[in-house]
């Protein structure tokens, strides 16, 4: 096993900051360094969760630590503050989205009549120009004030971004065009930009770029607008997980019953859970027998038997007989809260994908700053007046903006997106489809994944002489009155075997051991081999035989006995899907290796992974390990992990990509960054390959949108851009991101579309 060395963590206290204002990461990054500044301080700040994390010294004030956020020009709360109102804090994070949807709705109605207008010559009435500067002034000065705002931010630390180059670009744009209007002759009635796509020298005060300004922020708007709303579902995971716990529950006091908050439950107090309801806290059983359906968090099929002593787990469902529990852990020291805090931490700790635009910007906004300097100097320096010489630097400033840059993330993503949607994969965001690219390594749940996570009838095995129908009927009828998983799995498959079941009489649920009762005059046991034992009925060689085979292979074995005599074994298993195997083929097509990580038993998962075709199999691990499974196998890799359950939600949060079974929890699905709708495991292979090719469709487009653009950069050095040059430019670069964009739409899946 390969180790990681790393830097000591300082004792201390963990500190966790909300953080608001930072557009993309190197906002974050910026951040991080500040506090990292402070004595004693170790932080990370994560874009995406929107969040601070701070290892500092035993009683340090939190307030220094905002204060210094504050300072760099964000804002900073504790989340404690937020939660005490959570419906507060929802309604704060809805008004951001409100405000940016109500900022691109606005500038998109402006801005269209003034590209329309800029563009086409029959749009061009005798005052055209002053209402473009009306509709397009809102535009450029409120549409496009989260940049201008992130951009001074970005100038007072020496940094430049997207935000820059955009600020810089619609700036200059309208500065020059107010010039031209007020100054110049494009003030003129009856100016018009007729459509030529000549190269000549023009002075510039004939000249309006606003469609450029008004067009570059309506569609950068569009982008942040998709890429904001796909970031507020990182904090849902934990929110989810805490809702799956019970609202309130009925405590016993003095003997009687009161039902109370849960928030009121406290350590030591008895609780009552009846049939069907889910176990309000931790605890251990003080009275009663029951099975408890753990599957919402153990991701298992096979309810657990609890009695008296025995521990029971919050949020888990009692299946049988009522229960009397004892609290032993509440509120944050649940086992679901800490499931909600490894989902959290999980997500924080995730690498931060740097968007590519921002880094392209990095280098391209200064050296385009550079080159504009270079140009003014220049044509100052060879005698040519100040205003032609302004009008080339200028023009460059206008020119290096290109509006598809706008497009070339959201248009792809879109088209992407749509095509994932209509095959059953749903992608939340574009920082998604970075983790795609690497990944070398897929861990897959084995329950409800690779599986059906139902229990099924798999086999019957009958004592010498005995019919199988025969077996089936008086077993299926028994089961049938009984509620337990397993038991409605026979009895289903003996119905659709069978036909109809009769009713027992004098039915009883051993608890623990099975049931028992009379069916059409037999009297019928149907359980575990120690129910047989206690009426004196002893397997047959040949049926303990079958039984201890099905149980060495993980499955469970149900003996069946009437009249006093064993007469035959059901083995019920949780079935392989179908499609399994062929899924896992089509990912070791795509370089990756499948591994399977199950908290069942060693035999039980090496079957099913022979079935499928998997050759590694990590088995027996408890819910809260798999995070740390994930961990140790991303020292040697890039991992994808798939899951359906509540304890796969740490796990999915942690590995580099996320994929949730969409028949599986809302907890995994939220804590996912893939969702595969159909439950169809061959859809894993889909969603990465989707992925894959939306991510080089996305570089393409980016690559596209700076290359028109930067080749107009020396026209306009030499003065030879002209408005519809600009304009052209703007749209054939938009054009094109658009085309390359909707060639996702022949995507093909792997698995049949119904």
């Amino acid at each position: 096993m390969s180790t990681v060395t790393s830097r000591p963590e300082p004792a201390g206290e963990d500190i966790e900051l909300e953080i608001g204002g930072m557009t993309c990461a190197s906002c974050a990054n910026r951040i991080e360094k500040k506090l990292n500044r402070l004595d004693g301080v170790t932080a990370t700040v994560n874009y995406a969760t929107e969040k601070a994390r701070v290892k500092a010294p035993e009683g340090f004030d939190p307030s220094a630590l905002i204060s210094e956020v504050e300072k760099t020009g964000y804002s900073a709360s504790l989340p404690q503050a937020r939660r005490e109102d959570a419906e507060g804090g929802d309604e704060a994070e809805d008004r951001e989205v409100v405000e940016l949807r109500t900022r691109l709705i606005v500038s998109s109605l402006l801005a269209i009549p003034v590209i329309l207008m800029s563009m086409i010559e029959a749009f061009q009435f005798e005052y055209w120009q002053w209402a473009s500067l009306t509709l397009a002034a809102p535009v450029i000065v409120w549409g496009a004030f989260p940049f201008h705002r992130a951009t001074w931010l970005n100038l007072r630390h020496g940094t430049a971004t997207m935000d820059t180059l955009i600020s810089v670009g619609t700036t200059s744009a309208f500065l020059w065009s107010l010039y031209a209007l007020f100054l110049g002759t494009a003030g003129e009635p009856g100016m018009t930009h007729p459509f030529e796509l000549t190269v000549a020298p023009s002075d510039g005060a004939s000249n309006i770029y606003l469609e450029v300004a008004a067009g570059v922020t309506m569609f950068i708007l569009a982008g942040r607008y998709f890429e904001l709303r796909s970031k507020r579902r990182a904090s849902s995971a934990m929110r989810a997980l805490l809702e799956l716990g019970a609202k309130d529950v009925v405590v016993l006091r003095d003997g009687e019953e009161t039902r109370i908050r849960i928030e009121d439950l406290a350590v030591g107090d008895e609780f009552v859970v009846r049939p069907g309801e889910k176990i309000a806290t931790d605890g251990v059983v003080v009275a009663g027998n029951s099975a408890v359906d753990a599957s919402m968090l153990t991701g298992e099929p096979v309810p657990v038997e609890v009695g008296e002593g025995d521990p029971v787990t919050g949020a888990t469902v009692n299946a049988g007989g009522r229960l009397v529990v004892r609290a032993t852990r509440v509120g944050a020291d649940t086992q679901l809260a800490q499931m909600a805090k490894m989902v959290e931490d999980a997500q924080s700790g995730k690498a931060e994908v740097q968007r590519l635009a921002d880094r392209i910007s990095g280098v391209f906004v200064p050296v385009v700053i550079a080159i504009a300097a270079g140009t003014l100097g220049a044509w100052l320096g060879a005698g040519f007046p100040v205003e032609a010489a302004f009008t080339a630097a200028v023009a460059v400033l206008i020119i290096a903006c290109p509006c598809a840059l706008g497009l070339a993330t959201p248009t792809a993503l879109l088209v992407g997106t749509g095509r994932g949607a209509r095959m059953g994969v749903l992608i939340k965001g574009p920082e998604v489809l970075e983790s795609t690219r690497k990944v070398d390594t897929v861990v897959l749940d084995k329950t409800g994944t690779v599986t059906t996570g139902r229990m099924s009838l798999v086999d019957v095995i009958t004592a010498e002489g005995t019919d199988r129908g025969r077996l089936l009927a008086l077993a299926g009828a028994l089961e049938n009155a009984s509620e337990h998983p397993i038991a409605q799995a026979i009895a289903k498959a003996a119905a659709e075997e069978t036909g109809a079941l009769a009713t027992p009489e004098g039915f009883a649920n051993i608890e623990g051991k099975g049931v028992q009762g009379v069916v059409e005059g037999h009297a019928v046991l149907v359980g575990r081999e120690s129910l047989l034992a206690e009426w004196s009925q002893h397997l047959p060689d040949g049926l303990a035989e079958a039984k201890a085979s099905a149980e060495s292979e993980g499955r469970t074995a149900i003996a069946v006995s009437w009249d006093g005599e064993p007469r035959g074994i059901l083995v019920v298993a949780d079935t392989v899907k179908p499609t399994s195997a062929e899924a896992i083929a089509q990912m070791k097509e795509l370089g990756l290796k499948p591994i399977l990580l199950t908290g069942d038993n060693e035999a039980a998962a090496r079957q099913v992974a022979g079935q499928v075709g998997i050759d590694e199999v990590i088995a027996e691990v408890l819910p809260g390990d798999k995070v740390d499974v994930v961990r140790r196998l991303q020292k040697d890799g890039v991992v994808a992990m798939v899951g359906d359950g509540v304890n796969d939600a740490p796990a999915l949060a942690q590995a580099d990509l996320g994929l949730a079974m969409g028949t599986g929890t809302d907890v995994a699905i939220e804590a996912a960054d893939i969702t595969l709708v159909r439950g169809d495991l061959r859809s894993a292979g889909d969603a990465i390959r989707l992925s894959r090719k939306t991510l080089g469709t996305i570089k393409t487009n980016l690559f596209w949108a700076f290359a028109y653009n930067t080749a107009a950069i020396p026209l306009a050095a030499l003065g030879l851009l002209n408005p519809m040059l600009a304009g052209a430019a703007m749209a054939f670069s938009s054009v094109f991101v658009v085309g390359n964009s909707l060639r996702l739409r022949s995507f093909k899946s792997r698995v049949p579309e119904k």
